[in-house]
């Protein structure tokens, strides 16, 4: 027989079917599936057939197995080793492994400490991670502190039921912990959901500490636990609740000096319902209390509400049509500008997803642009969020019922407004690759993002206002107009200057006059009825002096474009408009402003409350 030193380890590459098909049939003669691996390795004898193999995803080492017949020539340990060794080159110095309870031994030859168990899986790393976050949450408090109390949410995103809970919490007296999960597998990032966390609470209630702590890659969820070595999947719920709450006793409550944990009832989901079951059957036996309270909005203890208030509900209306005023009474004031930045995502992925847009990029094609297409607009709009919701939290610390009060005059703010939009645009052309996908959706809905924040209430008479005030502070700041841009002056810019046209700022200083006055009220009546989208964008292209048209083609042309689009909106057909659609793509004219113009009509329609 061989010994291992004459065979190598290879890897498969699983993107050929062949290989993936062989990597499966494998792992299946060993009672294992495969699953979700970043890269596959194996060692084969002189037939091909593989010994043993495993897998790598990011920092976690999988579906490691090892043939019956070859189970006595130590095969394993130099394939767990170069698993290690290619982790490292990725840059992950802390490997963790979820496996078998049998597998124990021979990760724990190579380095590997147990971290948490259940029944049926183990969870291991060999690196100090876990110890590091454990010292980390040892330094969120005072050590003369015992007895506290310790809440995991994720806040996707934090609402009213999340500060309730809390509030609730710190009524029992004890200091309050509240870990955001770390998971980025949320409509929220969880850097937006941290800082909504932490502007959301007070560092203290009625005398009663709170401290949000950073989350950590050791909750252990059903996104992050793998299946592959159990043999009904059945088992994987409660195997992962089970690990997880046994990491948490062993290692995150010790660190806070824990001795309650707070959950909210869970009336409709199962699974977070046995798993708040579960919590109460584990965590005694370590000393650890579970106090559940009834959630936010149950009738029980909110008889003015209807239902309990849950984040499910938030993010189906933020999903629909006509929800997002609903949404926003659900969460308070500090959430808001990240809920607003996600529904000028929603915009923006909303006019890119229209077809039928002379020149522009859509589903059907690319229009007028050669250097774009469908999927680099959408990266260019993934960029956006988290400078959107800076702006919007902007505004909302200088809103008038702060103390603290925006003037037009005000230069400090009108450059700090422009340095985030700077910002946001530098992060576009980072995610494009150079081409400019959205700079004038960057200044438009910026500026009404800030307004979303500073303003009381969602109505039409303040919006306009702020969004005038807004701009008229830019427009006045000479210093800041001259930095508008990361890449000096647009070609808006340019031929606003040369053919005396409006362009972005003036319309903006002007309220978008035309936008509430014209724009909103036709698609507000025509929403419902078929291609009311392109309709729209007919009308914004027959008003609107689009200084992209102009610097593609003139102004001359740029004019005609605008009786054409009005001559098809008044006698309108789709043959009309897919004709308009293909001589403007040949022509290479691109109604970028108009775009930009409706998506925004798109966003200001849903965000108002008495739409």
């Amino acid at each position: 027989m061989d010994t291992y030193e004459e065979k190598q380890i290879q890897e498969l590459p699983l993107g050929v079917p062949l290989f993936k098909r062989k990597a499966e049939d494998f792992l299946k003669a060993n009672g294992l599936r495969l699953e979700g691996v970043d890269s596959y390795i194996a060692i084969q004898d002189a037939d091909e057939q593989i010994l043993a193999g495993g897998g790598i995803s990011k920092d976690t080492i999988k579906c490691v197995a090892v043939s019956e017949k070859a189970r006595s020539e130590g095969l394993a340990a130099p394939l767990i080793s170069r698993l290690i060794a290619m982790g490292a080159e990725r840059g992950y110095t802390n490997m963790k492994v979820f496996t078998k309870p049998s597998n124990r031994a021979i990760f724990e030859s190579l380095g590997f400490r147990l971290l948490a168990e259940a029944p049926k899986a183990i969870f291991m790393e060999n690196g100090r991670g876990l110890a590091q976050y454990c010292d980390y949450l040892s330094r969120c408090f005072d050590f003369a502190q015992h007895d506290n109390t310790v809440i995991l949410m994720n806040a996707n995103p934090f609402h009213l039921g999340h500060r309730n809970l809390v509030e609730r919490a710190a009524a029992l007296g004890r200091p309050v912990f509240v870990i955001v999960v770390k998971e980025d597998l949320s409509r929220f990032s969880y850097q937006e959901r941290l800082a909504m966390v932490r502007a959301g609470l007070p560092a203290s209630i009625g005398g009663v500490p709170v401290t949000v702590c950073e989350g950590s890659d050791y909750q252990i969820s059903a996104a992050t636990f793998p299946t592959y070595f159990l043999k009904e999947l059945t088992d994987a719920s409660e195997t992962q609740m089970r690990l997880d709450l046994d990491l948490f006793c062993r290692h995150i409550a010790p660190a806070l000096n824990a001795a309650v944990r707070v959950v909210g009832s869970e009336p409709s989901d199962a699974l977070t319902a046995r798993y708040n079951a579960l919590m109460k059957e584990v965590l005694p036996a370590s000393g650890i209390s579970v106090q559940e309270f009834p959630r936010f909005g149950d009738v029980s203890t909110s008889p003015d509400m209807t239902s309990p208030v849950c984040g499910t509900d938030i993010r189906t209306l933020l999903d629909s049509e006509d929800g997002f005023c609903k949404a926003l009474e659900m969460v308070p004031e500090s959430s808001r500008p990240y809920l607003f930045a996600d529904r000028a995502i929603w915009a923006l992925q909303k006019e890119l997803s229209i077809p039928l847009k002379p020149g522009l990029v859509g589903p059907d094609g690319s229009g007028a642009h050669a250097d774009m297409d469908y999927a680099l607009m959408l990266k260019g709009i993934g960029a956006l969020r988290p400078w959107f919701a800076k702006l919007g939290c902007l505004g909302l610390s200088f809103r008038p019922d702060t103390g603290l009060s925006f003037r037009p005059e005000d230069e400090s703010r009108s450059g700090e407004i422009t340095s985030i939009g700077i910002a946001a645009e530098q992060a576009m052309l980072e995610a494009t690759g150079g081409i400019n996908t959205h700079k004038g959706a960057i200044f438009a809905l910026g500026l009404a993002l800030y307004a979303c924040g500073a303003q009381s209430a969602g109505n039409q008479q303040d919006m306009q206002k702020r969004l005038a005030e807004t701009a008229k502070a830019i427009l006045n700041n000479r210093l800041a107009l001259n930095e508008l841009s990361a890449t000096g002056k647009s070609h808006g810019q340019i031929a606003a200057e040369k053919y005396g046209v409006k362009g972005a700022l003036a319309m903006a200083a002007d309220g978008y006059k035309a936008l509430f006055s014209e724009w909103l009220p036709f698609y507000r009546a025509e929403k419902h009825s078929p291609m009311a989208m392109q309709r729209l964008l007919l009308l914004i292209m027959s008003s609107l002096d689009d200084t992209c048209v102009i610097h593609r083609v003139g102004y001359e042309r740029a004019q005609e474009v605008k009786k054409e689009a009005s001559a098809l909106l008044e006698n309108f057909s789709r043959e009309g408009l897919e004709k308009l659609c293909s001589r403007y793509s040949a022509e290479r004219i691109s109604p970028g402003g108009a775009a930009d113009m409706l998506a925004l009509t798109l966003f200001i329609d849903s965000i108002e409350v008495n739409n």
